[in-house]
């Protein structure tokens, strides 16, 4: 076989430019895009809801230190039902810590110790019952966690194990069901329902997560980075689903992915080295910041 042909690249001639359009602004076709505050375009933020804002959790100068180390500092936050908040920053900010804190996940940790309030429906959480605590403000993780028994048992696990006496299967048919359809799974489980969990496809396996989370009737969902290990249909189907959910629920997620934020959040909160720089509607959040960490942050300087 012949070698290849060998190309010569002449440095006499002058280089030759080539022309590129402009990118159109994203939004609706017609330009109708937004500038972001490092000249990058932003699409619009998620649709307005229809559901009032209520408050239902608060943060008073909540601080958390991992032995001397403070991992947040003095965060004062609203969250909010009609309304889903997102916590974005690089790596290693704190909102992870600041989430988890939000139903006690942090006690798990032995040098794990936090100051300031956390208000639940106007209550200090510290003074419920941690499992009480877990069910009105659940967890949905990073990573689908099912467990190893069927679709079914899946979702009725909490409810078998909350009640003051075991209920029959009969009696959860319909809260099952009624998890499931929020979740936007029933339609494509409904005739498997003694299926394993774990042999659902991973998107599957998160709205199962969250199914298992909404049978509780939480009035906040925590939800950690839950697409990172989605493809991006799946993807779309978390996300439809969180807009869906704000409407009944406060829902609060941490994404390291910026375009997401811009896509579900009504309310955006960064964090930079454990502290809150900027809290405010995603819209304004992401293409006129106030602080100047949040512009660099936001127009890509770092991350």
């Amino acid at each position: 076989m012949p070698p290849p042909p060998i190309r010569k690249i002449s440095l006499d001639a002058p280089p030759t430019v080539v022309h590129v359009p402009p990118v159109p602004l994203a939004g609706n076709g017609n330009g109708n895009g937004h500038a972001g505050p490092a000249g990058g375009v932003h699409t619009p933020g998620p649709p307005p809801s229809d559901a009032p804002v209520l408050e239902r959790m608060r943060c008073d100068a909540v601080t958390i230190a991992y032995g001397s180390k403070v991992a947040v500092n003095r965060v004062d936050l609203p969250i909010s039902q009609g309304e889903v908040l997102a916590m974005i920053g690089p790596s290693g900010c704190g909102k992870t810590t600041l989430l988890r804190s939000l139903n006690r996940l942090t006690e798990l940790t032995a040098t794990a110790s936090r100051g300031g309030r956390i208000l639940l429906d106007g209550q200090d959480i510290d003074q419920l019952e941690v499992t009480t605590l877990r069910k009105r403000v659940s967890m949905v993780f990073q990573q689908p966690n099912p467990f190893p028994m069927s679709v079914f048992d899946n979702v009725a696990y909490g409810l078998r194990e909350g009640g003051s006496k075991r209920p029959r299967k009969k009696e959860l048919l319909e809260p099952v069901e009624n998890a499931l359809t929020r979740a936007g799974l029933w339609h494509e489980v409904k005739d498997n329902l003694d299926h394993p969990a774990l042999r659902l496809s991973g998107g599957q396996q998160q709205r199962l997560c969250i199914a298992r989370s909404l049978a509780a009737q939480p009035e906040v969902l925590l939800m950690d980075e839950p697409c990172s290990a989605l493809d991006p249909i799946s993807t779309a189907k978390i996300e439809e689903l969180i807009l869906e959910l704000r409407e009944q629920i406060a829902v609060v997620i941490v994404t390291h992915n910026l375009q997401q934020a811009q896509r579900v959040a009504d309310k955006v909160a960064f964090m930079y080295l454990g502290e809150l720089v900027e809290y405010a509607p995603g819209e304004q959040l992401f293409n006129a910041p106030q602080a100047q960490r949040t512009r660099d942050y936001v127009g890509g300087a770092f991350g």
